[in-house]
């Protein structure tokens, strides 16, 4: 018997015919009115990624972004640095295999 995943959480999820992931994260900290939305779509738009940003209710700012593994990594890889906009506490994420959903990166 296979185990179900890896205990890492550093799943393959890929979507079969593309090979693309889908990057769910919440990024908490200082990051509303401060530039972060934008700064997300722009580096997004640099890695050729689709998907969304946006600001929630909590304070916090949810992200949706599918593509190529290494691309979508740099994304997270990003967020969590230190010339992020404002200043992030913590990244909540998972990756899953694309839904293919998006046809461009949007804030909202």
């Amino acid at each position: 018997m296979a185990p179900d995943s890896p205990p890492s959480g550093n799943s393959r999820s890929e979507d079969p015919q593309t090979g693309d992931v889908r990057l769910s994260a919440r990024v908490f900290g200082t990051v509303q009115g401060v530039g972060f939305r934008f700064w997300t779509m722009g580096k997004a738009d640099e890695l050729a990624l689709k998907g969304v940003v946006k600001n929630l209710d909590d304070g916090s700012v949810s992200i949706v972004a599918e593509g190529p593994e290494q691309q979508v990594r740099k994304l997270l890889d990003w967020l969590r640095s230190a010339n992020a906009p404002g200043r992030v506490e913590r990244v909540e994420e998972s990756i899953s295999a694309a839904e293919n959903s998006f046809r461009d990166f949007r804030a909202r």
